[in-house]
């Protein structure tokens, strides 16, 4: 369902129809728990690279993951080397980047070229944003706007980037961020894929921002998808912040166990 923000729940409690719901999805077998990183395990910063877990994030996120039958993802639209490096999360994990567009490996070399040929036309706009900030990664460009004091020049760099996108690429926008994707994976897609994979009959997903939307509408009436922080959403639940979203794993790693 989708519609205006509910009322934020106070950083560190759940909600009851949440909490009754975990309840229910930790019994189920085998269960896959996926999650973003920026802005859920992460809080969001203006320096991508210094996005680092909330203390308790990866002692929960092992608990999780030793679970039998249990198995745990991060679904990112930073690339998987990136996601590692930054996040230092080590574990029995399934890593999905770029969106969904790294599941198996690496893109082709064709993909590459057409986005360090993209990263070429939009480095000049950038640069004569001070404090915008271009990201290349292994299947996009992204247009970072976070750190503009101008706001009425961080407007218009991302309307500049977006009318120069031919109709080939995938817009993504987000928060602060105009990503143009040289594929048209998405989160939604590449967590169904990983879900049958596994032969999982239920999926936990939390994330923060319009591209997790495409996982939201994608899994079933009996999964649990949590939307953190405000905003309209097509998930089923909401919690505050990352701080909740500790509270939360905490709480499903003691109903796993």
């Amino acid at each position: 369902m989708s519609g205006p923000a509910a009322p934020l729940p106070s950083p560190t409690a759940l909600p009851a129809d949440l909490a009754a719901a975990l309840a229910v999805v930790a019994g189920r077998r085998p269960l896959l728990v996926a999650s973003d990183y920026d802005g859920v395990l992460a809080p969001l910063v203006g320096d991508p690279s210094a996005a680092v877990p909330l203390p308790g994030v990866a002692e929960a996120l092992s608990r999780v993951a030793a679970a039998d039958g249990v198995t745990v993802a991060l679904v990112s639209g930073r690339g998987v080397a990136d996601l590692r490096a930054v996040s230092g999360l080590a574990g029995p994990y399934r890593w999905i980047g770029s969106h969904g567009a790294e599941y198996d490996g690496p893109l082709t070399g064709e993909l590459a070229a057409r986005r360090d040929a993209l990263a070429e036309r939009l480095t000049p706009l950038v640069a004569a944003v001070p404090g915008a900030r271009l990201e290349v990664k292994p299947a996009s460009v992204a247009v970072h706007v976070r750190q503009v004091t101008d706001r009425l020049a961080a407007v218009d760099l991302l309307t500049q980037a977006d009318a120069a996108a031919d109709p080939s690429l995938t817009k993504k926008p987000g928060k602060e961020v105009l990503e143009l994707a040289v594929t048209d994976a998405d989160k939604g897609t590449a967590l169904l894929r990983l879900r049958d994979d596994l032969g999982a009959v239920a999926t936990v997903y939390l994330g923060d921002d319009r591209t997790d939307e495409d996982a939201f509408r994608a899994l079933a009436t009996g999964d649990v998808t949590v939307k953190v922080g405000e905003g309209e959403t097509a998930a089923r639940y909401r919690v505050a912040d990352p701080a909740a979203v500790v509270a939360l794993l905490e709480a499903l790693a003691d109903l796993l166990a």
